[in-house]
């Protein structure tokens, strides 16, 4: 039986916007869910199957902060965020409340089928693991990671990880005392690092400092090498 097609909930309430960015995913043979407001966004989620969301910020209803964190809570499913906005504040917003990538308007389409691919590509990479097995859980302290489930215990409690961060996570955490530049570590998520700011790495690792560690200014696992990268401790 052939594979269903990658499905994408699109969120945008510009009827130009839809039309200008369904295009190029259908002509790449993805399946194109329209939503135009927060509320029909949540709803079409609820219908069935998404592989990813593309998500404007600004929607009527329930803007896209709100959805993004309403669809966070129910499940890791990757999510771009379009920002019409460049500021710093918007861009850290969006990856704070869970967001996978953001994509500030404008922008071109060889920009965004590129960001596209590349959350699929993480997509099927995971259910390719899942499939296979990913090895042995990690441990190191209090910290467990379970590569195969994809789950995170620390001092006995089960933590909450989005796709981006426990992936950074296990890139670490797989190699420990390597030090991993920034760009190394968007080339292992995303397959490259075009279009993307190196910054947003570090928000994730803020973010999986604040879960993980016990003092996130006095960390345990994940360390900052200044003017080069992070890596985490040695076992």
């Amino acid at each position: 039986m052939p594979s269903q097609p990658p499905r994408i909930l699109l969120v945008d309430d510009e009827e130009s916007v839809q039309k200008l960015l369904a295009y190029p995913l259908r002509k790449e043979g993805y399946e194109v869910v329209p939503a135009r407001d927060g509320e029909e966004a949540l709803e079409r989620f609820g219908e069935g199957d998404v592989d990813l969301i593309v998500l404007d910020v600004m929607l009527p209803k329930r803007d896209g902060f709100d959805v993004c964190r309403r669809l966070r809570a129910r499940s890791p499913v990757p999510i771009i965020m379009l920002t019409a906005k460049a500021e710093e504040f918007d861009k850290v917003l969006g990856l704070e409340l869970g967001a996978d990538d953001y994509i500030t308007k404008p922008f071109s389409m060889r920009e965004f089928r590129s960001r596209v691919k590349a959350a699929l590509r993480r997509v099927e990479l995971v259910r390719e693991r899942e499939r296979d097995g990913a090895g042995e859980p990690l441990d190191v302290g209090d910290l467990e990671i379970d590569l195969g489930k994809r789950a995170v215990t620390t001092r006995g409690e089960p933590v909450r990880l989005t796709y981006v961060e426990f992936e950074i996570l296990a890139t670490l955490a797989r190699s420990p005392g390597r030090v991993f530049s920034r760009t190394a570590l968007l080339e292992g998520l995303w397959g490259d690092a075009a279009y993307r700011d190196p910054r947003t790495v570090d928000v994730h690792i803020r973010h999986l400092r604040e879960k993980l560690e016990r003092e996130p200014r006095e960390p345990e696992y994940i360390f900052t090498v200044r003017g080069v990268g992070y890596r985490f401790r040695d076992t």
